[in-house]
C-alpha cells in the first residue's frame, strides 16, 4: 500500500513540490503575517501593547520615511536605466561571431557579483573617499578638477551608488541576456542578413523582442533588489548616519527603528509598506509588458 501510494503518477508532483510550499509557508507567509500582527503592536522590549493603526499614522507623517523611500525609489530608476540595457549590449557583443576570449570577459564581468557586498562597500568608501589621495578625486584632478567629498553630497553619493551597483550586477545581467541570446535561434539572424540587415537592425528587430521573457525578468529582481537595498549604504557610511540621510533607504530606515531603537512594531509597518510598494511596482510592470494578458487563440 505504502509502495503503491510512493509511486502513484498522481502523487509524486504533489511529493516534488511539498519542499517549496513548507519554504514558502515557513519563510514568507507566516513571517508576513506575523510581521502583519506586529505592525498594530507598540513593542519595546518585554512590553507589549495593541495600538491599532497609530504606527502607519505615524509613516504618513514621517518624513524621514518619505525621504527613504524617495531615495530607494530613485536608486531603483537609476539602476534600472543602467543595468538591464548595458548588460544587454555586453551579452550581444560576447554572443557575437567576431568576439575573441568570450570565456574570459564572461569571466572578468562576473568576478564582482563573487565579491562580498560589505567588501565591496568598503573599497568604494575608499575610492570616493574626500581626501585628493582618493581613486575618484586623482581620476578627476586629470582633468584640472578640485578634490570633492562624495560621500558627503546628496548626487555624488547617488553616483557612488549606482557606481557600485554597476560594477557589482552588470556581469550577472549580462549572463541572463547571454542565456537569452542563445536561445533565439540562428536561422532568424541568418535570414534577416540575407534581406540586407545590418548589426543594428538585427539587435532591434530580433534581439530585443526575443529577449522579452529575459527582460521582464531582469526587471522584475531589479525592481526588488532597488527597493531592497540597504548593505551597500550601510557600508559606504561606515554603519553610521550619511549626512542629511542622503543614503537612508527604506530598509535602512527600518533597520534603524527596529535594531538600533527597537521598536519592532513601527519597524514591521515599514516592512510591510515596502512589501506593498515592490508588489505594486511589480504587479503593474508586468501587467503593462502584458505578462498577465490571454493569449489568443
Amino acid at each position: 500500500m505504502i509502495k503503491k501510494f510512493i509511486y502513484s503518477k498522481k502523487i509524486a508532483p504533489y511529493v516534488f513540490i511539498v519542499p517549496f510550499i513548507l519554504t514558502f509557508l515557513i519563510f514568507w507567509i507566516v513571517p508576513i503575517i506575523k510581521s502583519g500582527m506586529m505592525s498594530f503592536q507598540s513593542i519595546q522590549f518585554t512590553e507589549v501593547e495593541w495600538i491599532g493603526l497609530d504606527n502607519y499614522k505615524r509613516l504618513l507623517g514621517d518624513s524621514q520615511f518619505r525621504l527613504a523611500v524617495f531615495n530607494s525609489v530613485r536608486y531603483m530608476i537609476g539602476t534600472l536605466i543602467l543595468l538591464i540595457p548595458i548588460p544587454m549590449i555586453f551579452a550581444c557583443f560576447i554572443n557575437s561571431k567576431v568576439m575573441k576570449g568570450k570565456e574570459f570577459f564572461k569571466s572578468v564581468f562576473f568576478i564582482p557579483a563573487l565579491t562580498s557586498v560589505v567588501v565591496a562597500g568598503t573599497i568604494f568608501r575608499l575610492i570616493f573617499g574626500e581626501m585628493g589621495s582618493s581613486l575618484m578625486n586623482q581620476f578627476i584632478g586629470i582633468f584640472g578638477l578640485e578634490p570633492i567629498k562624495w560621500l558627503k553630497n546628496d548626487w555624488t553619493a547617488f553616483f557612488a551608488l549606482l557606481t557600485l551597483a554597476c560594477w557589482r550586477w552588470t556581469g550577472v545581467n549580462m549572463l541572463y541576456f547571454l542565456s537569452g541570446l542563445q536561445s533565439i535561434p540562428k536561422e532568424l539572424y541568418e535570414s534577416a542578413q540575407v534581406d540586407g540587415a545590418n548589426a543594428w537592425q538585427k539587435f532591434i528587430k530580433i534581439s530585443v523582442p526575443m529577449l522579452k521573457p529575459t527582460i521582464i525578468y531582469v526587471l522584475t529582481i531589479s525592481i526588488y533588489a532597488g527597493l531592497s537595498m540597504f548593505v551597500e549604504s550601510y557600508m559606504l557610511w561606515e554603519g553610521k548616519n550619511s549626512p542629511k540621510n542622503i543614503g537612508l533607504t527604506i530598509v535602512g530606515y527600518l533597520y534603524n527603528q527596529g535594531i538600533r531603537k527597537n521598536n519592532m512594531g513601527y519597524a514591521s509597518a515599514v516592512g510591510l509598506i515596502l512589501l506593498i510598494i515592490v508588489m505594486v511596482i511589480n504587479v503593474a510592470q508586468l501587467t503593462v509588458t502584458g505578462l498577465f494578458k490571454k493569449e489568443e487563440k
